[in-house]
C-alpha cells in the first residue's frame, strides 16, 4: 500500500490535524478501536457512511447489519470505494480493508456474513462519518 499513488495524500502532519488521536491511530497505523465504543455501530438511519480521512461515500447503510462483533458491519462496499490487501499481522492472515481514495485503514472483511454476498465487512467506526437521507 505504501507505494501506491491515492487521489488523496496528505503529509503525516496534515493527517494528525485534520484526524482524532483515536482516528489517527486506527486510519494511518492499522489500529482497531476498542469493540463497542462508536455510536455509528448503533446507527439505523438511511444513509451514507464516508471515509473520515476524506469524504470518500463507502458503504450504504442499507448494506449495513449487526454482527455481535462490536463494530459496524456491512455486506458490500460501493463500488471502487475499498481496496483489499492482505494483512499478516498478529499471527493472522486476514483481508484489509482500506480506502481506494487515501489509503486510509477502515477494517477487514471476512467471509461469514449473511446473504446475499457471504461477506462481512467489519469496518472502524471512527474511520466513518455518516450522512443520514435527506
Amino acid at each position: 500500500m505504501d507505494t501506491h499513488a491515492f487521489k488523496v495524500t496528505r503529509t503525516d502532519a496534515e493527517w494528525r490535524a485534520k484526524l482524532t488521536p483515536e482516528q489517527y491511530q486506527v486510519m494511518r497505523n492499522h489500529g482497531t478501536e476498542r469493540p463497542g465504543s462508536c455510536a455509528l455501530l448503533y446507527e439505523k438511519r438511511a444513509g451514507t457512511f464516508s471515509c473520515a480521512g476524506c469524504d470518500t461515500p463507502l458503504f450504504e447503510s442499507k448494506l449495513k447489519f449487526e454482527s455481535g462483533t462490536g463494530w459496524p458491519s456491512f455486506n458490500d462496499p460501493l463500488p471502487g470505494s475499498v481496496e483489499e490487501t492482505v494483512d499478516r499481522s498478529y499471527g493472522m492472515v486476514r483481508t484489509e480493508v482500506h480506502c481506494a481514495t487515501c489509503g486510509s485503514h477502515l477494517g477487514h472483511v471476512f467471509p461469514d456474513g449473511p446473504p446475499p454476498t457471504g461477506l462481512r465487512y467489519c469496518i472502524n467506526g471512527v474511520a466513518l462519518n455518516f450522512t443520514p437521507t435527506a
